[in-house]
């Protein structure tokens, strides 16, 4: 999954503009705040700097959201992960003002949305950042395909055409034969793909996720979460996703954001997050995670010595330390990672196993970024 989108595969939903390496969403210094008079502790730097409990004594407040930048590249699946009361869910909220943030910048393509009047705001919501919520809040006296049609209905699109739009929709995520059911003849799972198609036929720039499957049946949930992986790799849309389960994040986010008590305390890729903790916090979250999953083998690679070059499996620089170490246990030899027909280093069972234990090379060492310039 690339980080952005060039000009000449602009995703569904999206305009074409000058600059497509600008960020769909940028977040400069985003606060949220509740209480009275919140807007002083964001311009207070001694109030700012108050931990939770110290805060809520001194003024009464609640900092939900603290003092967070991020951007969101064009065709990225960008997760905001955390635990209950991190403030994942204010923060997505505020991203198209469903709770107005206190303080901070917020643009999307550029426009600052915290200066948008209720009609621009409206268009915003309506065409280009569609939600997909934890409760499917779908509409019981309606048909699938009329809750699916729903948000171009909204819009005035005619009849005929939101219906035609709302088919083509439900078929997308694994509806077809089910258009004329209700909500309550639906199992979880699918009631969720009615919420996921709704959003989707509106064709919006990006998708938020609140937490949309945390109250499906594990299973499910993976079906669900195959689904919006396959999504993403057939239209390349952006996608921001909220939840609270980390093995969830690994497995859809191509960045994370973990929060603690508002604040952004790493965010990086998934193999970033699992192989440099930024701290013990991070470290402890990631602590039963299987590295050898989520790492790649950039992590364990080393030069070429010989005639290594030119022999054993080849494997691409994104393959996990779990494939490598199959490879390597299969033939009995080194494998080689490449790149273009370039062989960028090589992986022994040694470097892999130390990987695994912890103990590998960093994955922001200098290897691993030699092998990342030439990606």
């Amino acid at each position: 999954m690339s980080d952005a989108t060039t000009a000449s595969s602009t995703p569904p939903g999206q305009d074409a503009r000058a600059d497509q390496d600008a960020p769909v969403f940028s977040v400069q210094n985003l606060w949220k705040v509740f209480g009275p008079k919140a807007e002083r502790v964001p311009a207070d730097p001694a109030l700012a700097a108050l931990d939770p409990v110290e805060l809520r004594a001194a003024t009464g407040c609640t900092a939900a959201v603290r003092d967070v930048s991020f951007d969101v590249r064009q065709g990225e699946v960008f997760v905001v992960m955390g635990l209950s009361g991190s403030g994942k869910s204010t923060l997505v909220r505020c991203l198209t003002r469903l709770i107005e943030p206190t303080a901070g910048r917020l643009a999307m393509d550029g426009e600052d949305v915290r200066a948008m009047d209720k009609n621009r705001l409206r268009q915003l919501r309506r065409r280009r950042a569609a939600m997909v919520f934890q409760h499917f809040g779908l509409l019981p006296h309606r048909t699938v395909l009329d809750n699916v049609a729903y948000g171009l209905e909204i819009q005035g699109v005619p009849r005929a055409e939101r219906r035609a739009k709302a088919a083509e929709t439900a078929a997308l995520v694994g509806l077809e034969g089910l258009e004329n059911r209700r909500p309550g003849q639906l199992s979880g799972g699918q009631q969720q793909r009615v919420g996921l198609a709704r959003a989707l036929a509106v064709d919006p720039e990006v998708l938020l996720f609140d937490e949309p499957f945390s109250a499906l049946d594990p299973l499910i949930r993976r079906d669900m979460q195959e689904e919006v992986k396959r999504l993403h790799q057939d239209e390349g849309r952006t996608m921001v996703f909220i939840t609270h389960d980390l093995s969830e994040a690994l497995r859809l986010g191509d960045r994370i954001a973990l929060m603690r008590d508002g604040r952004v305390v790493q965010l990086g890729t998934p193999e970033e997050i699992v192989g440099s903790p930024a701290d013990d916090y991070v470290r402890d979250f990631v602590r039963d995670v299987p590295r050898e999953q989520v790492l790649t083998v950039r992590t364990a690679m080393r030069p070429a010595t010989g005639d290594e070059a030119e022999q054993g499996p080849a494997l691409a620089p994104g393959a996990t330390v779990s494939q490598a170490i199959e490879a390597v246990a299969r033939t009995g030899e080194t494998a080689r990672v490449v790149d273009g027909g370039r062989c960028l280093g090589v992986v022994d069972h040694h470097r892999l196993l130390g990987v695994v234990a912890g103990a590998g090379p960093d994955p922001a060492g200098p290897l691993a970024k030699a092998g990342e310039a030439v990606l």
